[in-house]
């Protein structure tokens, strides 16, 4: 850690999946379009109403939230712990990089999806706009740091600057992270670079 370059609000990320097009019909039924119950953070985005369930030879973990929009390709997000509990070794990852990655059973009300490859654990990031990436004198695909005050205060190396122009200054990190540096939604945290 060198140089302080700013402040973000943190925003803690749930156990959740992505789905395309083609998978949405094949859980949900031919036509179905998701049901959003709430707006997210970053512009567009939602939790929809729709559920699934996410089923290993080990275990499953029902009532996994779906978050919108449908995407090009099916993805599962979950954490260390949750990966422990379904008997899986996820790699850690950015969104979207999905090769060589994790394979589990998606079911939902219509029928069900075995995912060859798609369960990641999202590597914590940073979501930024052009001008906030400016302004912290960084570029999309910077790594930096991220300290947290408090009683548990720690030190997140290897967080991933994401910037595009629809994107809101946030730091994405998942339950493990935020239970461990006892963060909560809105909590502010230092960026070094």
């Amino acid at each position: 850690m060198n140089q302080l370059i700013g402040k973000v609000p943190v925003g803690v990320s749930n156990r959740h999946v992505h789905l395309s097009a083609d998978d949405l019909e094949v859980l949900f039924g031919p036509g179905y379009e998701l049901t959003p119950i709430k707006e997210l953070s970053q512009t567009g985005q939602f939790a929809a109403d729709e559920k699934v369930t996410i089923v290993t030879q080990k275990n499953a973990i029902q009532n996994v939230r779906i978050l919108g929009p449908v995407r090009s390709q099916t993805q599962v997000e979950i954490s260390r712990t949750d990966a422990f509990a379904l008997g899986l070794r996820p790699p850690v990852r950015d969104s979207g990089s999905l090769e060589n990655s994790e394979s589990v059973t998606l079911v939902g009300p219509k029928g069900s999806i075995c995912l060859k490859e798609g369960v990641i654990i999202a590597l914590r990031h940073i979501h930024m706009s052009p001008k906030d990436a400016e302004e912290f004198g960084v570029r999309d695909k910077d790594i930096v740091s991220v300290k947290t005050e408090g009683e548990r205060g720690v030190i997140f190396n290897n967080v991933l600057i994401r910037v595009r122009d629809d994107f809101v200054l946030e730091m994405h990190i998942d339950t493990d992270e935020a239970n461990a540096a006892g963060l909560g939604n809105g909590d502010m945290v230092e960026v070094y670079k």
